[in-house]
């Protein structure tokens, strides 16, 4: 409809746009002037300053829907660096170890229930996590030089990391509940392993504190290990065995040296903050010895099963290079990146271990 001062389709009053121009160009004599002159000072009038205004506030608010999906790829990017996934070899390994000596015993695997173990204890693991970091941080032990600086540097606010943490421990909730719906392993059996090593990931660093009184390498040791292995097995098979317990010792040893070198690298900073840790307890020297240890004794369990049992054991004795390269590098006392690189070799020993039990001919295995 044109407008009804100037008659002109191409006003803006027309388009119910800026209907004050034709009433402020009648107040200025625009009553004397041709529908042609009002139509091109009311274009004069659209490219005033206000109107620029209003231009670029509608920019800015362009700028803003646009910059939205890169704080949230950033947000989630900081939630990925905050479950420090560099250490789920030591959750993955044990799954997969306990389903393979499952399938070695019963000579059938379940692909659902061996995805579905591995969920649950990834999530447990990856809330252990963000437990430790929320835990570290108040109590002053992160700081600038840590390795998990998610708080210390504001990456994410500390309610973030507890909000992610019980949504993570909720997750494996439900995927525990699913396993037991599908799997034939009795109730109280799949509860008491569950619970069992979900308190320990969070009694780590929460309530108790094992971390803070030595006791960490004890927890470590048992949950990533042989609680672990025990987990996917039973789930698989439907029943407890004494069995895996026995073959995660190499693992358990393999992951309590990511834990180990870890705390020997923050030995300095963990005593100024007031804590005690196994590395602090026993000093510089025979935490390297320890280290060893924990680095060499599984080659050893693999070449007494590889001569007598089965060949296929001898796999994970091609990782030995990579152990004697973090053995020279622990001794240099250059510390940096040495939990990565040992939990790399911790999943790759893993995964060689897998491949040897898999490959053994049926009873060729103790127990199994």
């Amino acid at each position: 409809m044109p407008c009804p001062v100037c008659s002109s389709e191409m006003c803006p009053a027309a388009r119910d746009r800026n209907k004050a121009g034709c009433v402020l160009l009648l107040r200025d004599g625009g009553a004397s002037m041709g529908p042609a002159d009002l139509v091109q000072k009311i274009s004069i009038s659209a490219e005033s300053p206000r109107g620029n205004e209003r231009n670029g506030s509608g920019s800015a608010l362009a700028g803003v829907d646009g910059a939205a999906p890169g704080r949230w790829r950033h947000k989630c990017a900081a939630y990925v660096l905050a479950l420090r996934p560099w250490s789920f070899s030591a959750s993955l390994t044990p799954v997969a170890l306990g389903s393979a000596l499952a399938y070695r015993a019963e000579g059938a695997l379940d692909p659902g229930l061996l995805v579905g173990s591995a969920v649950t204890v990834l999530a447990v693991h990856g809330a252990g996590n963000l437990v430790n970091t929320y835990y570290d941080f108040s109590k002053g032990i992160d700081h600038k030089k840590s390795d998990d600086r998610t708080l210390v540097d504001q990456i994410l606010e500390p309610q973030d990391v507890v909000r992610f943490g019980v949504f993570l421990y909720t997750v494996g909730c439900i995927c525990a509940a699913g396993l037991y719906a599908v799997s034939t392993l009795k109730l109280e059996h799949l509860a008491l392993i569950y619970f069992g090593g979900l308190s320990s990931s969070f009694l780590y660093t929460g309530g108790i504190g094992f971390k803070y009184v030595a006791l960490g390498d004890v927890v470590i040791l048992i949950t990533f290990g042989p609680l672990a292995v025990m987990f996917a097995h039973a789930v698989q098979v439907g029943y407890l065995s004494v069995s895996p317990l026995l073959y995660a010792v190499p693992l358990a040893l393999s992951t309590e040296a990511i834990l180990h070198s870890n705390n020997t690298r923050d030995m300095e900073s963990d005593r100024q903050a007031g804590i005690v840790t196994l590395a602090i307890l026993i000093g510089p020297t025979f935490s390297y010895v320890l280290y060893t240890v924990l680095l060499f004794l599984p080659y050893l369990i693999f070449c007494v099963l590889a001569t007598r049992y089965t060949i296929s054991m001898a796999l994970p004795l091609l990782t030995i290079p990579m152990a004697f390269s973090l053995e020279r590098q622990f001794r240099s006392q250059s510390f940096s990146k040495i939990p990565q690189r040992t939990a790399k070799l911790n999943l790759l020993l893993g995964l060689f271990y897998v491949f040897g039990i898999t490959l053994a001919p049926a009873g060729a295995l103790p127990k199994l």
